[in-house]
């Protein structure tokens, strides 16, 4: 049975349109992705690629949680492009074999790219790369000079558009997710509290809901405690931010793992276990 939804949390498509409502801290993300993405394939037409998806894909490709990540992001995709680029010219000999030797490759490079993407973002860019390319290539054939600029050009502008959204669209808000956050924290604490500072033990018939009522405990405050330590790490790598109540946010953590390691030893108690 899963556990009741937080109160005051709706979920499901309420829940997505709130999180995108006006005043949400999630919001200009949402907008720097739109503006971004929109912003770098004109950029890319008006320089006249020839395929200006490539840099839209690479614009959405960079956003992450935070200024800070999205520029790491941004050179890794920059560095795992071009390094992919040098791997397609390099094979240029091998794909002019034929379809058969195009498509060995193309599923070469896809099962590389599926098992690296994962573990190293610009290790999996270098496979997609020229997998990108070699099914371009099977639509239409075009000169493989033409097909390495377009997509270096484009990787340049969807990089260089994208961050520049990153600076100028601030998440001003990100301040704010962290006082939701400890707002949370604090009320997922006071349940928990309430059922462990409850009178006694659990008579023997009402066991099993007890178990039940403290796992659900654990799991809010749990998420809560996660919930707060993204927020503070999403704030500390955005530009132009209030301070992160250092003080409140460990005094926070402190208190809500304390609560949570009572909670598990609760649920580890034999009488709750059985």
């Amino acid at each position: 049975m899963p556990p009741p939804p937080a109160p005051g949390r709706p979920r499901g498509f309420p829940a997505v349109l709130r999180r995108l409502a006006p005043g949400s801290p999630l919001l200009p993300i949402g907008a720097r992705v739109a503006a971004g993405c929109a912003l770098a394939g004109w950029a890319s037409m008006a320089v006249g690629v020839g395929h200006p998806y490539w840099a839209v894909v690479t614009a959405a490709s960079i956003y992450q949680a935070n200024t800070t990540l999205s520029w790491q992001r941004a050179l890794q995709r920059t560095l795992g492009n071009l390094l992919g680029l040098l791997l397609f010219t390099a094979l240029l000999p091998v794909i002019h074999t034929g379809h058969l030797a195009m498509i060995l490759l193309a599923l070469t490079f896809q099962f590389c790219a599926e098992a690296s993407i994962t573990r190293n973002y610009w290790l999996g860019s270098v496979w997609v790369t020229p997998m990108a390319l070699l099914l371009t290539e099977f639509a239409r054939q075009l000169p493989a000079r033409t097909l390495v600029t377009d997509r270096w050009t484009d990787t340049v502008v969807g990089a260089a558009v994208g961050l520049a959204c990153c600076v100028l669209v601030t998440n001003r808000r990100a301040a704010d997710r962290i006082e939701v956050a400890l707002d949370r924290v604090a009320a997922a604490e006071a349940a928990a509290l309430r059922l462990l500072d409850g009178d006694g033990e659990p008579a023997t018939e009402a066991v099993q809901d007890d178990a039940r009522e403290t796992g659900w405990a654990r799991d809010r405050l749990a998420a809560s405690l996660m919930e707060l330590r993204e927020a503070v790490e999403v704030s500390a790598g955005e530009w132009w931010q209030r301070a992160v109540p250092e003080e409140r946010v460990t005094l926070a953590e402190q208190r809500g793992h304390r609560t949570l390691a009572r909670l598990v030893r609760r649920l580890s108690a034999p009488a709750l276990a059985a």
